[in-house]
């Protein structure tokens, strides 16, 4: 009976995959704002989204590292731009997108090590008696390595638009696109699918 009531923990959604996703609109405002000529407002803007998702984190007694580092990234971005001169900037022009792809994914895959980045998420629509189930860290661990490949890949295809720019639309769009749907749809499917399967393997 035990083993049967851990394999159904977590409770029936344990990823917000809406409130994972809005985590994600700074870095997405950026990657389709920053352009060669756009970038200091496509900064400028992701700071601002990012600081409005961070408040409203902490009126409710929580910050995620998405948060922190979105804030972070784009504050020091949005400073180099008053800082520095254009030709000082070239770098950040030509690989803006690639190194913003580059830091989620290390992010990401980085919090594999100690908390898993979905499981701030999670946490908010699973009671607190399975935040420590094995269920729970494995969907976890699972989606959040899912989510880290898809902005390494990301940070390949953007890398890849710098170096091939007539294939710009197919590297630097429908690529990336296709990789956020694609980890969006795996996070609402995992869950279901994983407890389903040990729930079976438990009654059989």
């Amino acid at each position: 009976m035990v083993q049967q009531t851990a394999t159904k923990a977590p409770a029936k959604k344990p990823v917000g995959t809406g409130s994972v996703f809005l985590s994600f609109a700074p870095w997405i405002i950026f990657g389709v704002v920053a352009s060669p000529s756009t970038w200091e407002y496509a900064a400028l803007a992701a700071l601002v989204a990012s600081l409005l998702l961070a408040a409203q984190d902490l009126l409710h007694g929580r910050i995620r590292v998405l948060d922190v580092t979105g804030i972070v990234f784009f504050a020091v971005l949005a400073v180099l731009a008053l800082a520095l001169s254009r030709d000082e900037l070239l770098w950040v022009e030509t690989y803006a997108q690639v190194i913003s792809n580059g830091l989620v994914a290390v992010v990401a895959l980085g919090s594999l090590l100690a908390d898993p980045f979905t499981a701030q998420y999670a946490r908010e629509s699973t009671p607190r008696q399975y935040w420590d189930s094995p269920v729970f860290k494995h969907i976890n661990m699972v989606l959040t390595a899912v989510w880290g490949l898809a902005f390494a890949l990301m940070t390949l295809f953007t890398w890849l638009a710098i170096r091939f720019p007539d294939q710009d639309d197919w590297f630097n769009w429908v690529v990336p696109i296709a990789l956020l749907v694609g980890a969006v749809r795996f996070t609402q499917w995992y869950p279901d699918r994983y407890k389903a399967s040990r729930t079976a393997a438990a009654e059989g």
